[in-house]
């Protein structure tokens, strides 16, 4: 995530074919409206757990804000989903990676402490 914005993937059943998965990637401003209008929409779709990457303090409001709208949010160490050598870095793939991570089961939850 980067300071003005939070690159998002969702990874929802195709429509039609058994066993697809349809992806969208697009950009959310780190506004307090614009999370909880994207928190909405998650819901909306029947997502039930949000996966964000630990990165300086920009997961904050995402993770909060989401969470306040009933999202099981888990917050992952960076290091621990990007020892993949010859992966190319790039936001958007980062948010792919994670989403299929997410879907196999393959991440791990860091302890965050509630808010106050």
């Amino acid at each position: 995530m980067a300071k003005a914005s939070g690159m998002i993937c969702l990874r929802v059943p195709h429509d039609t074919i058994e066993g697809r998965r349809v992806q969208k990637v697009w950009t959310v401003a780190s506004t307090t409206n614009t999370i909880l209008e994207l928190g909405d929409r998650l819901v909306c779709q029947g997502v039930e757990r949000v996966v964000i990457e630990a990165t300086g303090s920009y997961w904050r409001p995402f993770f909060y804000l989401l969470e306040a709208r009933g999202l099981d949010c888990w917050l992952v160490n960076a290091r621990d989903v990007k020892n993949v050598p010859g992966r190319p870095k790039t936001d958007k793939l980062d948010a792919v990676w994670l989403a299929r991570l997410a879907e196999h089961g393959m991440n791990r939850a860091s302890f965050v402490p509630r808010s106050r």
